[in-house]
């Protein structure tokens, strides 16, 4: 008998199921330097303990998506241990802070299953939910992911697939109650531009561009706690239809999200994650760049210091994102994405607004 769990397959997953991830994490220093180090990320309040203290937090929190990333890992081990690809996300909630000395840990409720129509994998539902050591609520999300099946005989399971809403409605978002952006200064940014200033429909190609190294996307995967073994194992991949290591989605996001601070610098904090796709695959080598699209403009109810911007961000490898014609192409009279767009992300970001 095998002490060595080989991870859920998708016959393992029933509807309604419960996971209660291991392992605890107990959030440091080093995990903020470790992901600066590792994505370039700009953005104020998690870089500046004094802006921070300014806008009412008691310390500097972690980056949003650090933070994301860290409670996605302890998901992995139960989810997605045998995923063929982790398909997307919805309704992503950021409603609390983490703080450095937190411990954050996480539960999933298996919510929607169906078998693809070779008999060879199915797709998972999970709600995930993450929790501080007050057992806090502070991270909700959904996702789906292709997972691979044990036994191609297994009888499918009879299919859900559950209803998650287009985006999170602005009365949804959870905005900090001390948060106050009222003597926000754009000058420790470097850009002028406040919500009152972006209109829906206009996009920004953001110029820089990042080469993503086998050691940095490797680092970051492990950072994250996440063991998926398409991200590490290259003996194994060898014989996959990529025949290379996969770089992890999440790391993805956070380099386009670093990628886009010029052009929205002052875009404070991500309340919520909409949608979200990983298009087509990154490998080490690849460039990445950053497209984004201004979706809506919302105001916020009794907040005159903020704003709320529902953002549609592209991220692209090996293209320029002035050079993108357009995400979509035709293919045989169907649209798929452009073999370039590696990320399609909706999201909505917190941003002072000229008072």
């Amino acid at each position: 008998m095998s002490h060595v769990s080989a991870g859920n397959f998708f016959e393992d997953f029933s509807l309604g199921q419960t996971f209660l991830h291991p392992t605890p994490r107990t959030v440091g220093e080093g995990e903020i330097a470790l992901y600066l180090a590792l994505t370039g990320s700009r953005h104020v309040v998690g870089c500046a303990a004094p802006v921070a203290h300014a806008l009412g937090y008691p310390r500097r929190p972690l980056d949003d998506l650090l933070a994301f990333h860290l409670a996605f890992g302890k998901t992995v081990s139960d989810i997605s241990l045998n995923a063929v690809a982790n398909l997307g996300y919805a309704d992503v909630r950021f409603l609390a802070p983490v703080y450095v000395g937190d411990t954050i840990a996480a539960e999933s409720v298996v919510i929607g299953l169906k078998e693809n129509s070779t008999g060879e994998s199915g797709v998972v539902w999970v709600r995930s939910t993450a929790v501080n050591q007050d057992d806090r609520e502070v991270l909700t999300w959904v996702r789906w992911v292709m997972v691979k099946k044990r036994d191609k005989s297994h009888p499918a399971p009879k299919a859900v697939v559950p209803e998650t809403p287009a985006y999170v409605a602005p009365r949804r978002l959870e905005i900090p109650p001390f948060l106050d952006a009222r003597d926000y200064e754009t000058r420790l940014t470097g850009g002028p531009r406040l919500w009152d200033d972006y209109e829906p429909g206009e996009h920004i190609d953001h110029p820089a561009g990042m080469t993503l190294d086998e050691p940095d996307h490797t680092f970051a995967t492990r950072l994250y706690q996440n063991p998926a073994r398409l991200h590490f194992d290259a003996h194994m991949m060898q014989d996959s239809a990529f025949g290379r290591r996969l770089v992890y989605g999440g790391h993805v996001i956070s380099l386009c999200r670093a990628l886009s601070y010029e052009g929205l610098e002052n875009a404070l904090l991500i309340a919520a994650i909409n949608a979200g796709s990983h298009c087509n695959p990154t490998f080490a080598g690849d460039t990445l760049y950053t497209r984004t699209q201004v979706l809506e403009k919302w105001d916020l109810p009794d907040r005159a210091d903020l704003g709320a911007l529902r953002l549609r961000m592209l991220g692209i490898k090996n293209l320029a994102a002035a050079e993108l014609p357009d995400p979509m192409i035709d293919a045989g009279g169907k649209q798929k994405y452009h073999p370039n767009v590696v990320l399609d992300l909706d999201y909505t970001v917190l941003m002072p607004r000229r008072t």
